[in-house]
């Protein structure tokens, strides 16, 4: 029962309108410079002023096609920058990314890895998947951290681990956007010892929700304090509650914990006999557990109303006039909670928050965002 138990708890827990849509305004002093261009032209005889006394119509026609013409002239333009500015930064990114040799540690069905991989995969960063043995851990004997995910990037000849999975994603988007040294910047990541409500020794990161930007930066990201205050706060909000939800709604009945082990066995890496005892065994510690973990977290009766109301609760904070809490795209809070729902994929749970909350459209506005953004993995 023992090797069972630290198997489940390991795999779960752990023109104009053109202009508008960029973010452009086209430039407000165009009209007025026709018009006072114009204007110059009437002091003088000539065409232009026989032709302004003879029919004014057609004089008002023609500015107000030269201010058109003028307008779409400079919105083209900011649209055309707009294009370089963005294939610049795709081009940095593009580059940095080359320079790392990524191998992620997981477990597939746990909600931690499955956050570190929306991450990457939306931002187009190849990856080697590594599965570990909940058993043994053998794959991840060189680590004295024993938790997974675990991602050790290669640059050149330098080789960095980097342990939980906010630290992972908020190290990676820093090293994206700066390009410090990810050496540098894991550095202000570091790893402290603490006691939880339990009384059990843990390792907890600080800083884990930041990215360490400087100014400038930090408006290339968020475009305002706001921006980054509403990520890092849903950001833990899926860590210290969304994924707290998982377990108790995977295994809320016997039926469903056999079918989420039967699915944990078949997408893990098990021997035949480890997979039985996983299976069955585990099946049905963590039915029991799941009990336990429902009053730790002093959730209701029927969990899935808690499950209901949590992703109701992140619709309405992305609200009906963004498609994304990152505006035009997901941002990193964004990617976590998508990432931790996908573990529940194919299960009941899953089937039933997708038909009783408002979160379907949002969950796969993401996931088309994921696939659209990187091969498929």
């Amino acid at each position: 029962m023992a090797p069972a138990s630290r198997v489940v708890r390991a795999l779960w827990t752990g023109g104009c309108a053109l202009a508008w849509r960029l973010g452009c305004r086209p430039q407000p002093l165009l009209p007025t410079q026709s018009r006072a261009g114009f204007a110059g032209a009437a002091g003088s005889q000539g065409p232009v002023a026989a032709a302004r006394k003879g029919s004014p119509r057609l004089l008002g026609a023609a500015a107000l096609a030269l201010g058109g013409a003028l307008g779409l002239y400079h919105t083209a333009r900011w649209h055309l920058r707009a294009q370089d500015l963005h294939a610049e930064r795709s081009a940095v990114q593009l580059s940095l990314s080359s320079r790392l040799q990524l191998t992620l540690y997981q477990y597939k069905t746990c909600p931690f890895c499955s956050k570190v991989r929306a991450f990457l995969d939306f931002h187009a960063l190849p990856y080697q998947v590594v599965e570990v043995n909940p058993v043994h851990r053998a794959e991840i004997k060189f680590s004295s951290y024993r938790k997974v995910p675990i991602l050790v990037a290669q640059e050149g000849e330098s080789s960095q681990q980097l342990n939980d999975s906010s630290v992972i994603i908020s190290a990676l988007k820093t090293y994206l956007v700066s390009g410090q040294p990810l050496e540098e910047i894991i550095t202000y990541y570091p790893a402290m010892k603490a006691v939880n409500d339990q009384g059990k020794e843990v390792t907890e990161f600080g800083n884990k929700y930041w990215l360490m930007l400087n100014e400038k930066e930090a408006q290339q990201v968020y475009g305002g304090k706001e921006a980054r205050t509403e990520e890092m706060k849903w950001r833990q909000w899926a860590d210290d509650w969304l994924v707290h939800l998982i377990s108790p709604n995977v295994y809320r009945t016997p039926t469903e914990a056999l079918a989420s082990f039967d699915y944990i066995v078949r997408e893990g890496k098990f021997g035949a006999v480890e997979g039985a005892v996983a299976k069955y065994m585990g099946a049905a510690a963590m039915y029991l557990i799941s009990k336990r973990l429902k009053s730790r977290h002093r959730l209701q009766d029927n969990v899935r109303e808690d499950l209901y109301e949590a992703a109701d609760k992140w619709v309405a904070a992305v609200g009906k006039d963004r498609p994304f809490m990152g505006g035009q795209k997901p941002n990193l809070a964004d990617l976590a909670v998508y990432g931790v729902l996908r573990v529940m994929e194919g299960l009941d749970a899953f089937d039933d928050l997708m038909q009783h909350t408002h979160i379907q459209p949002w969950y796969l506005r993401v996931e088309r965002a994921i696939t659209e953004a990187s091969p498929a993995h």
